[in-house]
């Protein structure tokens, strides 16, 4: 993944990043008017794992699975199992918008765990930045925090799911050097994906299924887009760069949910875009800004 540490590729990496998960919060939402939670969720899942798996056997590399199973295990409880079958209800109990806010909440927590678990710096500009990201997050989805349809539970899950892609990420990042990035992708999704799907079959029913065409592309638009490839351009972002750097960016992607949630779902959407924008840029140029006498990152 030597490409990601490219300026103008990493670049283009991080610009459909935040497109791909901008637009799946909406079409995610819209997919659940047609199925039930679980089943959508692990569907999903194993699509995008499938995709990816063909990708990780023709360029992997050797997975090495009986040396790393536990790692690749551990990946698949924290970032498909968990945080995928949380996010999911959370956006079935929220606005798109809203639970695009709470679910990147996880750049503060994965900030916070670089510098416990990792031992990267969290200096006070640093700290600044990643609030004032989150404050700008707040800002523009204040009028669907105060207009109704929010619940404790919804909240809840979108904190929850927001503090298990976090551990996810810290987690691959510790253990980057030794497995592929393409297979830490495709394994963990598939086992994940199997997961939610057993979960699903034996409390949800396929024939509360709804089979149409805007069912499918919503389901495929969130497997192969909005799962597989978006997680293998973040982790490829990941280790290419410091985690709480590579996180700090994405808390454009809420600011993109609000906005689409807005425009193509009705979802209420205030004045105050303009102020938490502001406060977003302004959060990632302190997180990313670098000292004078700051010697720079080594690349992998």
């Amino acid at each position: 993944m030597q490409l990601f540490g490219k300026r103008r590729f990493g670049v283009l990496a991080f610009i459909l990043l935040v497109i791909f998960w901008s637009t799946a919060f909406s079409v995610v939402k819209i997919g659940l008017d047609y199925s039930p939670p679980l089943l959508f969720a692990g569907l999903r899942t194993m699509i995008g794992g499938i995709v990816i798996t063909l990708f990780a056997y023709l360029w992997g590399g050797a997975p090495h699975f009986r040396r790393d199973w536990r790692i690749f295990l551990l990946l698949a409880v924290f970032n498909v199992a968990l945080f995928i079958g949380f996010q999911t209800f959370a956006v079935l109990n929220l606005p798109s918008g809203t639970a695009a806010v709470l679910i990147y909440l996880q750049p503060i927590l994965v900030g916070v765990l670089a510098w416990m678990i990792l031992g990267e710096s969290l200096t006070v500009m640093k700290i600044v930045g990643l609030l004032l990201g989150f404050a700008g997050i707040v800002a523009v989805s204040s009028g669907g925090l105060t207009s109704g349809g929010i619940t404790l539970l919804g909240v809840a899950l979108g904190v929850a799911s927001a503090l298990f892609w976090a551990l996810g990420t810290i987690y691959f990042k510790k253990y980057e050097a030794r497995v592929s990035t393409l297979w830490a992708v495709a394994t963990p999704f598939l086992i994940g994906g199997v997961a939610l799907m057993a979960l699903g079959l034996a409390t949800e029913s396929w024939g509360d299924v709804s089979w149409t065409g805007t069912y499918v592309a919503a389901l495929l638009y969130s497997a192969l887009v909005g799962t597989g490839f978006a997680w293998l351009l973040f982790f490829g972002l990941v280790r290419a760069g410091e985690a709480s750097r590579v996180a700090s960016y994405i808390f454009v992607v809420p600011l993109a949910a609000v906005v689409i949630g807005a425009v193509f779902l009705g979802e209420e959407l205030g004045p105050s875009l303009l102020v938490g924008a502001a406060l977003v840029v302004s959060g990632i140029y302190l997180v990313n800004r670098r000292s004078a006498k700051a010697v720079p990152e080594p690349q992998h």
